[in-house]
């Protein structure tokens, strides 16, 4: 009897569990399935879905540049000084030797090797003027971060440095952060954190002085731009929350253009010097070092495709829902029968595919507009413009298809095959409490669960 009981409390406590685990699916935020055959009473069809590529490794896919270019050290050799002991001269660059050079592919190789691997600049010979080095990762391609920037260094961290972005494949410019030891003094900006900003101020631009200290905390040596932090504003301190995220992204422009890029600038200003005065007998002292750059993302395809190609050196979508172009960012011939429009992340979890059509499909025909503007011989005649179908153009969002000339829509979609929220023309968009998206709550069956475990108790 106590056995049973036991067994019986064991597998209801993992039904609980279960519940309570489903508040926040393992499946949001992946839209990884473009599209996906399913049964309805009129046969086998296509159910479109948005859809996007998995996360990876970006620095895989970037050309990097540095300016000026023959800012690297070792022609001619040099020889460097530790930062924290002047006496300490033992560190050659001789960038015809394997062993002793530091190219800039050394900032992009495997991590772990004994000894470390890292790109070096020559050294602050030419001090007072300054030692400017501007690094520069290109994709040739849109690229969206989902996870933190992060800069690795070996010599001690700049005490000025600025992390620039660009949008339009390194023609403009924009300040990501600034990073300084002294804000004020550096950049006449007010000191602040990731910490510091909320939902209203994530797309600020602030300097901090949290990476930027000498030689005394030698052994912190990693720069971030802070990726999870800005998501954590919209999705919780875990990142549990992504339907809030996504519908923060999807309703948004300028939050989703602050996390896309297709290039980053690294402009390193002042190296590490450890103390307030330089060292003008010993300036072998003062360089650049960087042993890793991680940069975590992925193409940019406009959720109309879940996988992306390194061909001939490009990265390029492989595009769904009849769109076509290194974004997906336009239809594909003969299926322009309506304007592109990108994905939708909304509703959870499928999201919107929003997929090109046909050309000759025209706008829907009201029979009773047609009934009064002409004589019924000519209705009985006229060809009604095929609008939806079964197979590619399905209504979406559980909409039905009449007669295939129009979809009827639930109260809460609007547009020719149901693919737009209703809300997003309301006051507010879609995150309104009078959207009309319903809202997201924990699954009901977790206070059913518990009944049966106080009576199982019983």
């Amino acid at each position: 009897m106590h056995l049973y009981l036991a067994l019986t409390l064991q597998v209801l406590w993992t039904g609980v569990c279960q519940a309570a685990m489903q508040h926040y699916p393992a499946t949001w935020g992946h839209y990884d399935v473009c599209k996906s055959q399913v049964y309805s009473d009129e046969g086998l069809t296509w159910d479109y879905m948005a859809c996007q590529p998995e996360a990876a490794d970006m620095t895989k896919y970037l050309k990097v540049m540095l300016d000026p270019p023959n800012i690297t050290c070792g022609n001619p050799p040099e020889t460097y000084c530790a930062l924290e002991n002047p006496y300490m001269c033992n560190n050659e660059c001789d960038a015809s030797t394997e062993e002793l050079a530091h190219p800039p592919e050394l900032m992009f190789d495997i991590e772990g090797r004994n000894p470390t691997t890292f790109w070096q600049s020559t050294s602050w010979k030419r001090y007072p003027k300054a030692l400017l080095v501007n690094i520069t990762l290109s994709w040739n391609k849109t690229i969206e971060l989902t996870d933190d920037i992060v800069l690795t260094f070996e010599s001690g961290r700049p005490e000025q440095m600025v992390l620039e972005k660009s949008l339009d494949y390194g023609r403009t410019w924009q300040p990501y952060q600034f990073y300084a030891t002294d804000c004020l003094d550096a950049f006449t900006m007010e000191p602040k954190t990731v910490q510091d900003l909320t939902q209203h101020t994530l797309l600020d631009i602030i300097c901090t002085e949290d990476y930027s200290r000498g030689y005394v905390w030698k052994y912190d040596k990693t720069v971030r731009f802070e990726i999870k932090d800005r998501f954590a504003l919209f999705a919780g301190p875990r990142l549990h929350n992504m339907a809030s995220l996504y519908g923060q992204l999807d309703t948004t422009k300028n939050l989703r253009d602050f996390f896309t890029i297709t290039d980053l600038r690294i402009r390193l200003l002042r190296p590490a010097t450890g103390a307030t005065m330089v060292d003008e007998n010993n300036l072998s002292r003062y360089f650049y070092a960087i042993s890793d750059i991680k940069v975590q993302g992925r193409c940019k395809c406009n959720l109309h495709a879940n996988s992306c190609v390194f061909d001939k050196e490009k990265l390029s979508c492989e595009c769904e829902h009849n769109t076509t172009g290194p974004d997906c960012g336009r239809c594909k011939r003969n299926y322009q029968g309506r304007a592109w429009s990108a994905g939708s992340y909304l509703p959870i979890p499928k999201g919107t595919a929003n997929i090109c059509i046909p050309n000759n499909i025209g706008p829907v025909i009201a029979p009773q507009v047609a009934l009064s503007t002409a004589p019924s011989v000519h209705v009985a005649n006229r060809k009604r413009a095929r609008v939806c179908d079964n197979e590619l153009m399905r209504c979406q969002n559980g909409g039905v298809c009449i007669s295939n000339v129009r979809c009827n829509c639930p109260s809460a979609y609007t547009g020719l095959l149901c693919e737009k929220p209703r809300c997003e023309s309301g006051l507010g968009g879609c995150r309104g409490a009078d959207s009309g998206q319903p809202p997201l709550r924990p699954p009901s069956s977790f206070g059913p669960l518990l009944l049966l475990l106080g009576s199982a108790l019983l």
